[in-house]
């Protein structure tokens, strides 16, 4: 058993150095980076948010798509990576994001979903997430969410698919 808490953390630093590398190819290549954005929903009907260590803001759990990867395989293995929390069924799509605006690091096509979540909520990756919490759809954060989070969170609530 000892061997396996020495491999966890070193698992995780080989993911966060692959994350890294992607970003810097996308730089280099200068390629829009495909990403996704999870809206999940609990079955009491809340939003699951987290709130990132980066920049303190609540976001919308995602992250980018990996090589080899689909994109509701990126959906489920990002909500379980932010949040514990496991795809029981993906809804809709919400929108396509294209902005080059829209992700201050780098420019990133965020392809949002709905998705129907279940299990505990937990603080899998303390480096990434710093707070994971559950709103009722009318008591969500009116402050600045990060990137564009509020954007797509009022175009899900107004029913929308959007493409922008």
């Amino acid at each position: 058993m000892k061997n396996f808490a020495f491999f966890t953390p070193v698992m995780q630093s080989i993911h966060s150095l692959w994350r890294f590398a992607q970003t810097v190819l996308g730089i280099i290549f200068r390629h829009p980076i495909t990403g996704t954005s999870v809206i999940p929903i609990l079955p009491d009907g809340r939003i699951v948010l987290i709130r990132r260590t980066d920049n303190g803001r609540w976001a919308l759990p995602g992250g980018m798509v990996d090589w080899g990867e689909d994109v509701p395989s990126t959906v489920r293995r990002e909500l379980m990576e932010e949040t514990g929390l496991e795809v029981t069924n993906i809804r809709r799509l919400v929108g396509v994001y294209s902005s080059p605006e829209r992700d201050p690091r780098i420019h990133s096509i965020c392809i949002v979903v709905e998705a129907d979540v279940q299990g505990e909520m937990t603080i899998p990756d303390a480096l990434e997430v710093m707070e994971i919490q559950a709103f009722a759809p009318n008591s969500l954060p009116k402050a600045d969410m990060s990137h564009d989070h509020t954007q797509q969170l009022q175009d899900y609530l107004n029913g929308l698919t959007t493409l922008a």
